[in-house]
């Protein structure tokens, strides 16, 4: 699993499921958010190889972001992602058989957007308040009309 995090909002807007993870699959999941919510100044990450792979430094450096690489043995620099990893396993994973791959990308799916960590559990980084009514309710209750650089809200997952 590749799970993105926006430190921002402690969202998990995608987790791509998949047999093998390669460059090519973490340059997918970084341009479909990249296209979604605008270029970001950094991208932390750790430093399995798909992350350190020349074309995916190419290809940060070529949209203007920075790497910010974890240093292994750090979990406390990457927290959010530990957190998400945690919750993950076990909300979901410990109590979960899947029966087959399709299966485990459509509860994994359900449980990010729709089900859970995404709108029903409070952070206690936030306050133990949801993250996702905040961002929603900026952009419902926003006056005026939404400049261009405002960027769209997906109605619901993509599966990829």
């Amino acid at each position: 699993m590749l799970n993105l995090i926006e430190e921002f909002t402690r969202r998990c807007p995608a987790i791509r499921i998949d047999r093998r993870l390669r460059s090519v699959d973490v340059i997918d999941v970084l341009s479909g958010q990249f296209i979604l919510r605008g270029d970001p100044e950094h991208i932390r990450s750790n430093n399995g190889p798909e992350f350190v792979a020349k074309v995916v430094r190419e290809w940060i450096a070529a949209i203007g972001a920075r790497p910010a690489y974890i240093v292994p043995g750090s979990p406390w620099e990457n927290s959010y992602y530990e957190s998400l990893n945690g919750n993950l396993r076990d909300e979901l994973l410990n109590g979960e058989i899947f029966y087959s791959f399709a299966e485990a990308k459509i509860v994994i799916e359900r449980w990010r957007w729709r089900q859970h960590y995404n709108t029903k559990r409070p952070h206690s980084s936030l306050g133990y308040r949801l993250p996702g009514p905040e961002v929603i309710s900026w952009l419902a209750y926003s006056t005026g009309n939404p400049s261009p650089a405002t960027p769209a809200v997906a109605p619901g997952p993509v599966m990829h």
